[in-house]
């Protein structure tokens, strides 16, 4: 019993290196067959080809101005009626605007003679600068009339004299004493009264003298 299983296990190897030696030599025939039928595959490095890219110009966007449809104005239709005043020959002519002149003189400046208060508050009194004596009447003269017309006068800030009164009267009427001292006073010009160091306007009575 021995023997026969020793037998048996030399057997087998027997059957495995035949069966080995037979599928390594198919398998060569094969390769061998192989290089036989195919040709020889070069294998050549890959190359990247680059695309060419078109490159397109776009014109640039042309914008039309839109215009607003012109507003159409409705037409009227004007209806003249007939009238029955009949041809234009019997029409009469009326001038109703007479001819104008045109005045452009300039309209004489504002008095201000009269318009200062009879009181104002003034720490300097005016001073005469100018004198102007009066003109003796020669009615006054003949009926030898003499003394003085008291005085109140009007004395703005430039120094003139604006109004003058007769306070106390030595000969009234046209021609008298009275007006001749008036018509003196006018052409005198004084020192303007002061309050606080500025000019003002004030009123000052004083005589006019008459003397032979």
């Amino acid at each position: 019993m021995q023997n026969k299983s020793v037998n048996d296990q030399y057997d087998w190897k027997n059957v495995a290196s035949s069966f080995y030696e037979k599928s390594l030599s198919l398998a060569l025939l094969l390769l061998l067959f192989t290089f036989m039928v195919f040709p020889k595959i070069e294998v050549k490095p890959y190359q990247h080809k680059a695309k060419e890219i078109q490159t397109i110009e776009i014109p640039p966007e042309v914008r039309q101005k839109f215009k607003p449809p012109e507003e159409v104005k409705p037409i009227i239709p004007l209806t003249i009626e007939e009238s029955d005043m009949g041809d234009d020959e019997d029409i009469e002519e009326i001038e109703t605007i007479g001819p104008t002149t045109l005045d452009l003189t300039k309209p004489p400046p504002v008095s201000r003679e009269g318009t200062t208060p009879k009181f104002v508050v003034h720490e300097e009194e005016p001073i005469p600068l100018k004198r102007v004596e009066p003109e003796y009447p020669q009615f006054a003269l003949n009926a030898g009339i003499e003394g003085a017309v008291t005085i109140r006068a009007e004395i703005f800030e430039d120094g003139s004299v604006g109004a003058v009164e007769v306070v106390k009267s030595l000969q009234s009427g046209p021609g008298g004493l009275d007006e001749a001292a008036i018509t003196a006073v006018k052409q005198w010009t004084f020192i303007p009264a002061k309050n606080q160091g500025k000019p003002v306007a004030v009123w000052v009575t004083f005589p006019v003298t008459f003397k032979l």
